[in-house]
């Protein structure tokens, strides 16, 4: 496995308009960036080869990702505690969806169409892998090789278009809007990230904590890279979303509806806190 030149890796709008990438000093809230300068590189390339980069201060982070058309996979059913709250039975193979491209966005405000307003808008707080090389038919034991890093999501859904009865057990339709896989704030290296042991989850809504559990995957990084790249080629910079912890809104009691104005904040050991904001259109 190639080692990467950096630990942690930051996209950003810098305040002279233009995107760069650059070294992030750490694990980052998504929301700290007054008055943070770094040496930023227009391209991923330049970055990791540190050729042409300037001093520049940060105006706001994006999504952390070497490409924005890549591909988002969404994995479900992936901690027992979620599939024993939704009362699903855990099927042998991960249970996937894709996203569009178009769904990936950044920390921020997140607009949410009037086709999803008040369509039991929910959150789903999640570990994401950014892929590192096109992969087809990877083995578990080479699958490894294939992360770039790992990142926070949030798989927002609107439950309405998941019931069972209008979608036909379909989960697309209700995950698939425009801006509702925000990824961020800082991508950090598979080697720096190392073992999922110890390692925590947590999602807060307006400051309130609704779901909290370590990185329990039951179908972990190298397997969902290897059973995904099965006949199919998952091309380089592909997020996959890894799954939920309990502690939804939609299987709280009372449920909880997201609302125009909520505060969405998903933070994991070691890479920082993705926070969003439902703005509705």
């Amino acid at each position: 496995m190639s080692v990467p030149t950096w630990k942690y890796m930051s996209r950003f709008l810098a305040i002279d308009g233009q995107i760069y990438f650059a070294e992030a000093p750490g694990p980052l809230d998504s929301t700290e960036n007054s008055h943070l300068t770094l040496t930023g590189y227009l391209s991923f390339a330049e970055f990791e080869k540190r050729e042409g980069g300037k001093s520049i201060s940060v105006e706001k982070f994006l999504s952390p990702t070497p490409v924005q058309t890549n591909e988002i996979v969404c994995i479900g059913t992936n901690y027992r505690k979620h599939a024993e709250e939704a009362n699903l039975t855990v099927p042998e193979d991960p249970v996937m969806w894709y996203k569009p491209w178009r769904s990936l966005t950044d920390p921020g405000d997140v607009p949410i169409p009037k086709v999803a307003q008040q369509k039991f808008l929910d959150f789903e707080g999640e570990l994401t892998i950014i892929t590192s090389k096109d992969a087809r038919d990877v083995s578990l034991e080479d699958a490894p090789n294939y992360i770039l890093g790992y990142t926070i999501g949030n798989d927002l859904t609107a439950r309405f278009y998941q019931d069972p009865k209008r979608a036909g057990g379909q989960f697309t339709r209700a995950k698939a809007f425009d801006k509702f896989a925000p990824l961020g704030p800082v991508l950090i290296s598979a080697q720096e990230f190392g073992s999922f042991e110890g390692k925590r989850i947590t999602t807060k809504v307006n400051g309130k904590v609704f779901q909290e559990s370590t990185l329990d995957l039951i179908h972990d990084s190298a397997k969902l890279i290897s059973f995904l790249s099965e006949g199919v080629t998952l091309p380089a910079g592909s997020a996959i979303m890894t799954g939920t912890p309990p502690g939804i809104g939609y299987f709280r009691n009372p449920k909880y509806n997201l609302k125009d104005g909520d505060v969405v904040e998903v933070s994991i050991t070691s890479i920082g806190t993705l926070k969003n904001t439902m703005k509705f259109e």
